[in-house]
């Protein structure tokens, strides 16, 4: 066998998963939970609404990327063999399937359900009875018309700019007959009725649901705003019939390129980018089923939308108002217990972390356990008199971020403080540049990353001068420094004053902020330069060990893989004897049960309650076991261009409690599935095993430790399931 796979390519287009397509089976999966019959009701119309915002997502950056190069007669083919043309067509085949099995979703399963537990949603005005009309009609004149701004299409008007994302509706109307007097605005009469186009877009501003008054005990009825304003347009187009209304919705390219070289100023030019987003090429229309054909061509015509790039939607457009419809109060029966993260048990209430810091290596394990350490850990920075510095990388904040402000509070206090702030984090662009310009008022410096390459490692240095010396307190984590989301993304972190490491966090501040390269490293590796080059080192030191018949086995786990070089690493660990177990909830490219050369890889993804977000990576070593963790994925944008950090855990306590995470997630036979030669998932067998929810059971063991009781106790809170897109 090893004759045989030492001569085989692994380079060949048949070893590999198409990027987009491989998105496209992932977003299914988070759609699977929308159907699942098992999760509460409100749960799935959740799961439902993600799946509608990870989709606008992969279009307006993905699939604006493929249009961008079949535009430029860019021919070259992915790893998978596809030139962007036929990735194009087969994206938009998988994207129309999964559309469609979205609203049968939505129509056939949770519309009707919602029904039977008392929350009726009106999809059509015309539904409404006589007491809600007026109900209706009042909400519209007080509340949505000062707000609207109705537009008609004439020779002196111009089709208006129809904003990304936005909801609108669009309409044919006809001039009224004047009798005795000409139109106020247009001096011919009118001898034949002709049809002109009027759109008025639907207010972001505005709820989208509004509640109706209750028909009968314990059940509510809500309508959409866009039903609304439909049933009014006579009202915004007083001199005009109304022909006909239909919503449409059109997503655009958000992405945008920057000659960062020629840039004087990355904030200011980022800035005017931003608004470009606005009126970038339009690459997809939704509108509603039965759309008047005319209207259609019109859209058509001034967006210059191709026929394959519409989506006739055979309900209400824009499905992540559903999120919204989650958090209608009183229907807690139809939704999960909210978890509520547990205290470190090292950590106690007003402790002195640094002292604490000092005693050992703490471990921090989101959304189970609090994230307030960390919060507390640049609080406490902040108003030591004995703390010098405090550096920190920032690429995604929270929109009210207690670590900002305790930053700008640090600096106020006469610390030296110095800031990354990731100007060019997608879609947080507009957020960042509004925190880096609070903490450069405050006196931080800040650095808006790096020319060229995002920054995406999530690392913290205080250093503190204490009766010894000056000491160095580093954070390190997998995920972003964002209190929110670190409520509902499982993400691993560890507070260390380990001196190795210490020097290391020196060495990449400085880096960042001077390009100043060390001549080595004790402990971390950082992308773009030495980390890729690690992970194949380690690969190929357990190709090497199964080769020699030591112990070799390879676990890892990430949000995304779909780098070729660690892929086709892998597929010559896999073929010397390396048993490889991968936990990829996201893009996996690399393909399992190919011409029974990679049999010992077996890849899961796990979709449930949180979003999967830890990047945790095991080598067996021969029987002398290391584990790391990072920031960054198996991808070729985290490891060429980003700086990505990738540290050990180098504690024997803490090393067991990494391991105990991976050990869980490897057991979980509710909520993984399985990758299959031919890129679909599918579930474990349920009859064959004991049932093993990995996220529950976290949950259940945390609860545990957080509140001193004994496990069986805890047991009584049985969690179920929040999915989110991906950073």
């Amino acid at each position: 066998m090893g004759d045989k796979n030492s001569k085989t390519d692994y380079s060949k287009p048949e070893y590999y998963y198409n990027r987009e397509l491989s998105w496209i089976a992932f977003n299914n999966r988070v759609l699977g939970e929308a159907r699942d019959k098992t999760i509460p009701l409100f749960e799935r119309i959740k799961f439902l609404s993600i799946t509608a915002s990870n989709l606008d997502e992969f279009f307006m950056v993905r699939v604006a990327s493929l249009k961008d190069m079949v535009n430029a007669g860019y021919t070259r083919q992915d790893i998978a063999g596809m030139t962007p043309t036929e990735q194009l067509e087969a994206v938009n085949q998988a994207t129309h399937e999964l559309v469609d099995l979205q609203y049968a979703t939505y129509n056939r399963s949770l519309l009707p359900l919602l029904a039977q537990n008392g929350l009726m949603v009106i999809e059509n005005h015309e539904e409404l009875t006589k007491e809600d009309c007026i109900f209706v009609d009042r909400y519209f004149q007080d509340n949505v018309y000062p707000v609207l701004t109705p537009m008609a299409v004439d020779s002196s008007r111009p089709f208006p700019l129809i904003r990304n994302k936005s909801l609108n509706l669009g309409a044919l109307v006809s001039r009224k007959e004047k009798k005795g007097r000409r139109h106020l605005f247009h001096k011919k009469s009118a001898e034949k009725k002709e049809l002109e186009f009027a759109t008025v877009q639907v207010p972001s501003v505005l709820p989208r649901i509004v509640q109706l008054p209750e028909l009968e005990q314990g059940t509510k009825r809500v309508i959409l705003l866009e039903q609304i304003i439909e049933r009014n347009m006579d009202k915004l187009f007083l001199n005009y019939n109304i022909e006909c209304v239909y919503p449409f919705r059109i997503m655009r390219n958000a992405d945008f390129a920057l000659e960062e070289e020629d840039t004087e100023d990355l904030l200011k030019e980022i800035e005017k980018q931003l608004k470009k987003r606005q009126w970038g090429q339009a690459i997809r229309l939704e509108v509603e089923d039965g759309i008047e054909e005319r209207l259609l061509e019109i859209i058509k015509k001034e967006l210059l939308i191709d026929e394959r790039d519409i989506y006739t939607i055979p309900g209400a457009l824009d499905l992540t108002f559903l999120m919204k419809m989650y958090g209608l109060e009183g229907f807690e029966h139809l939704r999960n217990k909210p978890f509520v993260p547990q205290p470190v048990p090292e950590i106690e209430s007003g402790d002195d972390l640094f002292e604490k810091i000092r005693q050992h290596d703490i471990l921090l394990h989101h959304p189970y356990q609090t994230f307030m350490p960390v919060v507390d850990f640049i609080k406490q920075a902040a108003r030591d008199s004995q703390v010098l510095a405090i550096k920190q990388t920032l690429y995604r904040v929270s929109g009210n971020s207690p670590i900002i402000a305790a930053l700008a509070q640090a600096a106020e206090n006469g610390k030296q403080v110095s800031v990354l702030v990731e100007l060019k984090a997608r879609f947080d662009e507009e957020n960042n540049i509004v925190w880096a310009r609070k903490l450069e008022k405050a006196g931080c410096h800040v650095i808006y990353g790096l020319v060229g390459l995002k920054t995406h490692c999530k690392i913290t240095l205080v250093v503190r001068r204490e009766e010894e010396g000056v000491r160095r307190y580093v954070h390190l984590g997998t995920g972003n420094y964002n209190d929110a989301t670190a409520k509902l993304y499982t993400d691993l972190g560890i507070l260390t004053c380990n001196e190795a490491i210490g020097e290391d966090a020196t060495a990449v501040f400085n880096m960042l902020s001077g390009y100043s390269e060390p001549l080595g490293w004790n402990h971390l590796a950082l992308a773009p330069l030495w980390l890729k080059d690690r992970f194949l080192y380690l690969i190929n030191r357990e190709k090497k060990n199964a080769a020699n018949n030591s112990p070799a086995r390879i676990v890892a786990k990430m949000n995304s893989l779909c780098d070729p070089d660690i892929i086709r690493a892998l597929y010559e660990a896999a073929a010397a004897g390396v048993k490889i177990q991968l936990i990829v909830r996201g893009i996996c490219c690399l393909r399992t049960g190919v011409d029974g050369t990679n049999d010992n890889i077996e890849v899961r993804s796990i979709v449930g309650n949180f979003l999967e977000h830890a990047r945790i990576f095991y080598f067996e070593n021969g029987g002398v076991p290391e584990l790391y963790m990072a920031s960054a994925d198996w991808m070729p944008r985290n490891l060429e261009r980003r700086v990505e950090i990738l540290f050990p855990v180098l504690n024997a306590e803490l090393k067991e409690q990494v391991w105990h995470v991976l050990e869980v997630q490897l057991n979980d036979t509710q909520k993984a599935q399985f990758l299959q030669a031919n890129g679909s998932y599918i579930k474990a067998d349920k009859r064959e095993k004991e049932q093993h929810n990995a996220q529950e059971e976290f949950c259940v063991e945390y609860m545990a430790l957080g509140t001193k009781k004994e496990k069986q106790q805890a047991r009584v809170f049985k969690p179920e399931y929040n999915q989110s897109i991906e950073e």
